[in-house]
């Protein structure tokens, strides 16, 4: 079994024995003035198809590893913050990067069990996966949830925007975000994100799938080749980011049974709607809460839950607002608002659509995820965040 397989499982370890979330950050030296972590490694290294029989032996592991920490707790419950596992490493844990960095860097080597999270502290010192988390809706959330307390991890295809976005985010001298970078659309990049995120900070606990592409058209008009990617980034990358990520948490599980991670796809108003000349993106938003119902009887085995948000517009946005690609240009330019001479008169018409009279925001989206998150006993769902512009019947 190698470190990326066994990462998460010793969190998951900590965190069942301390009560809730840590970063544990490791080291491929083996310190000799650590206690050691002893355990008989079974052969279940990092599997390219994710079978049951992998996950039986993972599941054994984790078992031994929970006695082993029970062993190593002191009477007043504090856990060894430092370990190494022969053939492994060294791994240092922390309730956030700053505290496990400091273990790693010889501070304080004992953790002590952690105060039960309160309702407004359903993410404080949760891990959390944004894609798509450069700009626009996935800024806001990302943003949001480093305010909520969890670490973030901004991912993006664009690399540069992602390093700079979450250099923004630490700007108060704390780390609480990082940065990496990946195609949602192919297969080995979301692997070598969801390997970079273990290794980094030990595991992960909420997934945001928010990375999506749009592209108007009339279906007699729309090329094959922008239907296919937006379909592409909008319907098949989510398959493959829960393939990639879901491992990582259900590895955490087998050693934390009492704790559940979530995945939250950011879907549409589109996905619970038709939307006019605009076939490719609400097909593939339909399509997402399909795969969002079906991940979720799969998944929750395992304490994952799995739901969508369905916002409103982002009018703010670029995907809205860019003045050469957003949507209101692509809406002027297509036809699809009878009568519109200007982008002015296009976003006019799409407020109007709203009861609430605005687009969607970053805080409507967030206060919708925390809410999957704290709602213990809720899966499958697809929340509609629309200032009443769609009412579930």
């Amino acid at each position: 079994m190698d470190k990326i397989t066994m990462t998460p499982i010793i969190r998951g370890a900590y965190m069942e024995a301390l009560g809730g979330p840590v970063v544990l950050l490791s080291d491929v030296e083996e310190r000799s003035e650590l206690p050691e972590l002893k355990i008989d490694l079974k052969g279940a290294d990092n599997p390219e198809t994710y079978t049951a029989a992998v996950r039986a032996v993972e599941a054994e592991t984790a078992r031994i590893i929970r006695e082993t920490f029970a062993a190593l707790k002191a009477d007043d419950g504090s856990l060894p913050a430092a370990l190494r596992v022969p053939g492994i490493g060294s791994f240092f844990a922390g309730t956030d990067w700053a505290e496990a960095d400091s273990v790693r860097q010889g501070g304080t080597r004992r953790l002590s069990p952690l105060p039960s999270a309160g309702r407004g502290d359903v993410a404080k010192g949760r891990i959390a996966l944004v894609t798509g988390g450069a700009q626009g809706f996935g800024a806001e959330i990302a943003r949001g949830l480093v305010g909520a307390g969890a670490f973030v991890i901004v991912a993006d295809i664009n690399a540069d925007g992602a390093r700079v976005f979450a250099d923004m985010l630490n700007a108060g001298g704390v780390k609480r975000a990082s940065a990496v970078a990946v195609d949602v659309s192919n297969e080995e990049s979301v692997k070598a994100m969801a390997d970079a995120i273990v290794a980094e900070v030990g595991g992960l606990d909420l997934l945001v799938s928010n990375a999506g592409v749009l592209r108007a058209g009339s279906v007699l008009e729309l090329t094959a080749k922008d239907f296919e990617l937006v379909t592409r980034i909008n319907y098949s990358a989510f398959f493959l980011v829960v393939k990639q990520i879901s491992p990582v948490m259900i590895r955490q599980r087998a050693a934390a049974p009492s704790w559940t991670s979530d995945i939250v796809q950011i879907n549409s108003k589109s996905g619970l709607e038709g939307s006019n000349k605009n076939a490719a993106y609400a097909g593939g938003k339909f399509g997402g809460i399909g795969l969002v119902q079906s991940f979720a009887m799969e998944l929750i085995e395992y304490g994952i839950k799995v739901n969508a948000i369905c916002p409103g517009n982002f009018f703010d946005g670029p995907l809205w607002s860019d003045p050469d690609r957003g949507l209101f240009v692509q809406y002027l330019n297509t036809g699809k608002v009878p009568g519109a001479e200007s982008v002015a008169d296009v976003k006019r018409y799409y407020e109007n659509k709203v009861p609430m009279g605005r687009g969607c925001e970053g805080p409507d989206v967030l206060k919708a995820i925390l809410y999957c998150v704290d709602q213990a006993y809720e899966t499958g769902q697809a929340v509609p965040v629309t200032g009443g512009q769609v009412m579930l019947k």
